[in-house]
């Protein structure tokens, strides 16, 4: 099997929605390839900002299919972890059929407090299940989301049992503590969700990260990577991330999304997000991208 392994800036893209609530391929297709234009080395489809789990499977597919079709799929990682196997088996299998370079999966988080040797079987269920479409598989560590969280010893477990397949993690806990514990696995690559640990890539041995932000700041967060020791890349990068998650993240992502392309039709949020306030708007019109 050839691994289509993913370094440097990965944007978590917003989902634009129509009137109905579906996906806007259009403008999903127009925001992904500015950001592959602008800086970024590949693309999170359907993660959290993507507001992934505010859609049917049916929806997610759709989306899946068009970003497949239109852009990189070598560029291209996918969310596809659901709280149920079955689910999350056939989003998985879709997106290798589809041709992504990896998929994304959250641990199934409607149980809390579940062993490590329960996570263990769930994603070797899932391994098997999907040994005939063997994309690889990064781990999604956001425990302020599931109420789970991948301990070192558990990713390493998962690591050396499916070394072919389970490629790293995604670390969006914001605790860098945790990432430098998961990076020192070998083979194993981690990518923060904030900007600013690109910085400490080389010294940690970060892949990258994987960022929300960096939908919008695409071209500061490049140039911090190309340059990890660039103190005004870091500074300009953390003050716009700062900005940014100071309001609601993923409305104010698609706001600035908006305001990029000039088109207020990205703004919407899906329930139970909600629009912006024209404090709220005010507040991101003063960052300066």
């Amino acid at each position: 099997m050839t691994s289509k392994r993913l370094s440097g800036v990965i944007a978590a893209v917003p989902t634009p929605v129509t009137e109905t609530g579906d996906p806007d391929i259009k403008r999903f297709l127009r925001h992904a390839e500015w950001a592959l234009d602008n800086g970024c080395d590949a693309l999170n489809v359907l993660g959290t900002t993507g507001e992934a789990n505010s859609f049917s499977q049916d929806q997610r597919i759709a989306l899946m299919e068009a970003a497949a079709g239109s852009l990189d799929k070598a560029r291209l990682m996918v969310g596809t972890g659901t709280p149920d196997l079955k689910t999350t088996v056939a989003l998985t299998r879709r997106a290798h059929a589809l041709g992504f370079a990896a998929a994304l999966v959250l641990p199934p988080y409607y149980y809390k407090g579940v062993s490590d040797d329960g996570l263990l079987a769930w994603f070797e269920r899932l391994v098997t299940a999907t040994a005939d479409a063997p994309i690889d598989i990064y781990l999604y560590n956001f425990p302020q989301m599931t109420g789970l969280t991948f301990s070192p010893e558990l990713a390493a477990r998962l690591k050396a049992a499916f070394p072919q397949r389970i490629i790293g993690a995604k670390d969006s806990s914001g605790d860098l503590d945790y990432a430098s514990k998961l990076a020192k696995i070998e083979g194993f690559d981690v990518f923060p969700s904030n900007e600013a640990a690109l910085s400490k890539a080389e010294a940690e041995g970060y892949a990258g990260c994987i960022s929300a932000t960096a939908s919008v700041t695409a071209p500061l967060v490049a140039k911090l990577w190309s340059e990890p020791t660039n103190d005004d890349a870091l500074e300009a990068a953390s003050a716009a991330r700062t900005a940014i998650s100071a309001q609601p993240l993923i409305p104010a992502v698609k706001y600035l999304t908006g305001k990029l392309h000039g088109d207020s039709g990205f703004e919407a949020p899906l329930p139970p997000h909600m629009p912006l306030t024209s404090a709220q708007k005010a507040a991101l019109d003063e960052i300066p991208l």
